[in-house]
């Protein structure tokens, strides 16, 4: 039942985290008004990373008050955090930028759908390190990308510069999702995160000095959506993402994660009045399934643990 209920909550948190990336999409749009792509990037993963220091401190003082934290537990822990928090980085820092170049190219419909390609593969990645789903969740991943194309695609699909640097980023993100998975268990969720922003930002505020003009003035002219793309989608989401996929396989928070092109498409209709089609919501319906099946109990599962 514990363990039931752990999986629930992650779910739910992975969910969270979608929703928070959804609107962030018009955010990262916003953002470019302002500025160039490495100096949003830059400013929203190091305002994200220096975001979790004081709820990191806070948190070690209150195990410390527990005697739940040892300097044992925290000299193994560092060992793995480190080269975790810079592999997360350089992953996060990739599959941001591709994101955001490939923006400025493509609708932001079509960004979405692309983006969150990654249900396919992560899945085909995972048989490459010995976890091949099993067909309930293959199937959930079909009924997923229906949903998706309906949800964001209309007319003619055609791959561009822009579409073609979405793609690259789908499976980098894919790949961010299994190192993600592989060190969640190892090391502190919100020390992980923490590490991964600064590694991320560091290497896009270097970046940006290199190929882009970065001011004061142009970051204080887009702070809004900068600091909800810090804040909430940086600090917050990607750390639900940390420590959500700790009782959730990799596949499986693929799906999840991928809830954020519906949460999108209804953030502009709630927020920005833009109204849905039947089509549009005939996709919410098919990916919103998807996700929900997928985290449907494994009757072979259930059988074995009633016996034992």
């Amino acid at each position: 039942m514990k363990q039931q209920f752990e999986s629930v909550r992650s779910g739910f948190l992975l969910l969270l985290a979608a929703f928070i990336w959804g609107i962030a999409f018009v955010a990262q749009s916003v953002g470019m008004d302002y500025m160039g792509p490495c100096t949003f990037n830059a400013s929203r993963f190091l305002i994200g990373g220096v975001v979790l220091l004081p709820v990191i401190w806070t948190k070690e003082r209150m195990e410390e008050k527990k005697g739940a934290t040892g300097a044992p537990a925290k000299k193994k822990k560092f060992g793995a955090l480190l080269p975790g928090g810079v592999c997360c980085g350089i992953a996060l820092c990739a599959a941001s930028l591709l994101q955001q170049f490939g923006i400025r190219y493509t609708s932001v419909g079509k960004a979405g759908f692309l983006t969150t390609l990654y249900i396919v593969i992560v899945p085909l990645l995972g048989i490459f390190v010995r976890r091949i789903p099993g067909v309930k969740v293959w199937c959930s991943v079909v009924v997923a990308l229906i949903g998706m194309y309906l949800l964001c695609i209309s007319g003619s699909v055609r791959i561009g510069l822009g579409d073609g640097l979405v793609i690259g980023c789908a499976f980098v993100f894919s790949i961010h999702i299994l190192v993600v998975d592989h060190f969640a268990e190892q090391v502190d969720g919100v020390k992980l995160s923490c590490l991964q922003f600064l590694t991320s930002g560091v290497i896009c505020l270097v970046l940006a000095f290199l190929t882009e003009h970065p001011s004061w003035n142009a970051l204080f002219a887009g702070i809004v959506p900068v600091l909800y793309a810090g804040v909430l989608s940086s600090g917050v989401g990607y750390t639900l993402q940390v420590v959500g996929q700790k009782k959730v396989e990799p596949t499986a928070a693929s799906l999840l994660l991928s809830m954020e092109s519906v949460f999108s498409v209804l953030a502009g209709w709630v927020i920005l009045g833009q109204k849905l089609s039947a089509r549009e919501l005939l996709g919410c319906a098919l990916v919103f399934t998807a996700v929900i099946c997928v985290q449907l109990p494994d009757k072979k599962k259930t059988k074995q643990v009633e016996t034992a």
